[in-house]
């Protein structure tokens, strides 16, 4: 059994300022988000790649794979969001086993609405406190540690293994 390396001082600040910038972020990113749009964070994170998707239909499964999502959770976040009117969901033509996640009018409206102000929000709270040179910086120290995850070495090409 090996010996366990504990943090030091500088390691646990970076570790819990990390920690702390996520949750802040995250928590004023959605409450903007809620006062001024009435989308949740979760409303928004999936409408958005229905939204950039050709024809604003998705699969599922690549739905549930673009935003970190195990199955159930997306089931029910996509059940929410029909009732709301926001999306539908179909049968895959090519698989009958699998379906889709389509965009309505009342969907597109509310991502195209709220965006604008999401995306002011982001500036705002996260990328205008960072120089561009830092932007890059954190931009390729987050892909590297992105790119190690374990995780990553899960998912499988047919997207069969979760999270993906």
């Amino acid at each position: 059994m090996t010996e366990t390396r504990w943090l030091d001082a500088r390691e646990a600040h970076l570790w819990q300022s990390y920690r702390d910038a996520y949750q802040e972020l995250t928590t004023a990113l959605e409450g903007r988000l809620i006062r001024n749009s009435g989308l949740s964070g979760a409303d928004y994170a999936l409408l958005h790649p229905v939204s950039s998707s050709e024809n604003g239909v998705l699969r599922t499964r690549d739905l549930g794979r673009s935003i970190g999502w195990e199955r159930s959770r997306l089931s029910h976040q996509v059940s929410r969001m029909e009732k709301r009117g926001l999306v539908v969901r179909e049968e895959c033509e090519s698989d009958a086993r699998g379906s889709m996640v389509r965009l309505t009018d009342a969907g597109r409206a509310a991502i195209e609405a709220a965006a604008p102000d999401h995306v002011d929000a982001v500036r705002t709270h996260f990328l205008e406190k960072l120089t561009r040179e830092e932007q890059e910086q954190l931009t390729k120290m987050l892909d590297r540690v992105l790119a190690d995850l374990p995780s990553r070495d899960l998912c499988r090409e047919d997207g069969t293994t979760p999270p993906c």
